[in-house]
């Protein structure tokens, strides 16, 4: 069984969605001129602007790519701050009881 994001998580996919459908229209790009650049249909495109977790992650790829914005995938979990401290844990030495 799915587990259903927090609120919190899903004002965030919004506002990716959001975020990609304002590149879109900064660059005059239709939905339908969209759906057509990305193979998806116009449906998917406008679920991916609402920030619809039940879209694949490839197909957002996919518009990331139409819209030149591709490369910003790669910044995520580029600074992973704690998986860096969790890593670092482990690596410090383990000290001795006094005796």
């Amino acid at each position: 069984m799915k587990r259903p994001l927090l609120p919190k998580q899903e004002r965030s996919l919004q506002e990716m969605g959001n975020q990609i459908r304002l590149a879109r229209l900064r660059r005059n790009i239709t939905s339908q001129e969209m759906a057509q650049r990305t193979s998806l249909g116009r449906n998917t495109i406008v679920k991916i602007e609402a920030g619809d977790e039940s879209v694949a992650m490839g197909s957002y790829f996919r518009v990331l790519i139409a819209l030149g914005l591709d490369p910003d995938i790669l910044a995520l979990a580029k600074d992973d701050v704690l998986g860096r401290k969790l890593q670092d844990a482990k690596l410090l030495p383990k000290q001795r009881a006094k005796s």
